[in-house]
């Protein structure tokens, strides 16, 4: 898919998430993020430092926090999506206590930010694609670091509402450290698929 479209579809999906939003005032602050990445790819996009398909990676994973940051995570109803569509509570038929949205998108930055890590290694850093499929996990993981920091600096910084509604620990002391296993796993998932592949030449 060209990567200007999907940059403008993008946009528009930030934007049409201010719609009707429940938690407009901490939309404001979940968005921060995607401002910064939308900035990124357009420049990214601009100069052809990525190929279409690590684009489409990046583009992914930003709809996927778009579409969390409408709820600020902790809200996301896919509960009652998963009642209309197929009939059951997924909560119900795994047990769950806690929204799990959030897991999601820790897992899936994983498996969707390894590929342009590993292709801008590959292409400026002149690895070889094992190398830059197994670095890519470590870049992955240096990311999600960043994040958890962030995280635990608005912790301290804002007032416990806005901190919880930003962080969406939902109760859990081990939240971050479950996030970034989760990022791990998808990452090394990830890395395995792409570990043959000269991303280098695409």
């Amino acid at each position: 898919m060209n990567p200007h479209l999907l940059l403008a579809i993008t946009t528009s999906f930030t934007l049409l998430s201010f719609i009707d939003a429940p938690y407009r005032d901490e939309l404001w602050l979940q968005h921060a993020p995607t401002l910064v990445l939308l900035i990124t790819a357009a420049f990214t996009i601009r100069w052809g430092l990525l190929s279409n398909a690590s684009m489409l990676c990046i583009f992914a994973f930003l709809w996927l926090h778009i579409l969390g940051a409408r709820w600020i995570y902790s809200f996301v109803p896919y509960d009652q999506w998963s009642e209309s569509l197929i009939g059951f509570s997924v909560s119900e038929f795994f047990g769950w206590t806690r929204n799990q949205y959030d897991r999601l998108v820790h897992l899936a930055s994983g498996v969707l930010l390894v590929r342009p890590a590993s292709e801008i290694l590959q292409r400026y850093a002149g690895m070889r694609p094992l190398g830059g499929a197994l670095l890519s996990i470590a870049v992955v993981l240096a990311i999600g670091a960043i994040y958890e920091i962030l995280e635990w600096q608005i912790a301290i910084t804002f007032s416990p509402r806005q901190a919880e509604a930003y962080n969406g620990q939902q109760g859990d002391i081990w939240d971050p450290q479950k996030d970034m296993a989760l990022a791990w796993l998808g990452a090394t998932l990830a890395a395995g698929l792409i570990r043959r592949s000269d991303l280098s030449a695409t």
